[in-house]
């Protein structure tokens, strides 16, 4: 089972509203999902970008894989830096 990261839309017609959700990539765009974890609003200017970087970093740690646009949030958010940071330095043991 592979895991996205990706968008599910929301709202009326032509007045979109996005969830930024955990799934199955093989489950519709609307349709089932495994967890929620932002919300994106391109209608106000400027728009609105809100994720919860803990459970994004969990995600992101077992497995998931952002779509593109999913990816710059994050990037922007600073999700992959603070993975990054969190991991620490690995040494390598020398025997």
């Amino acid at each position: 089972m592979s895991l996205r990261i990706r968008l599910q839309r929301k709202g009326k017609k032509k007045k979109p509203f996005y969830s930024i959700v955990i799934a199955n990539s093989n489950s519709p765009r609307d349709g089932k999902f495994i967890e929620k974890i932002g919300i994106y609003n391109p209608i106000t200017n400027p728009y609105i970008v809100e994720v919860n970087v803990e459970k994004a970093i969990y995600w992101l740690e077992k497995g998931a894989q952002p779509t593109n646009t999913v990816k710059s949030f994050l990037y922007k958010k600073g999700v992959f830096s603070k993975k990054h940071l969190l991991n620490g330095v690995k040494t390598l043991s020398t025997k």
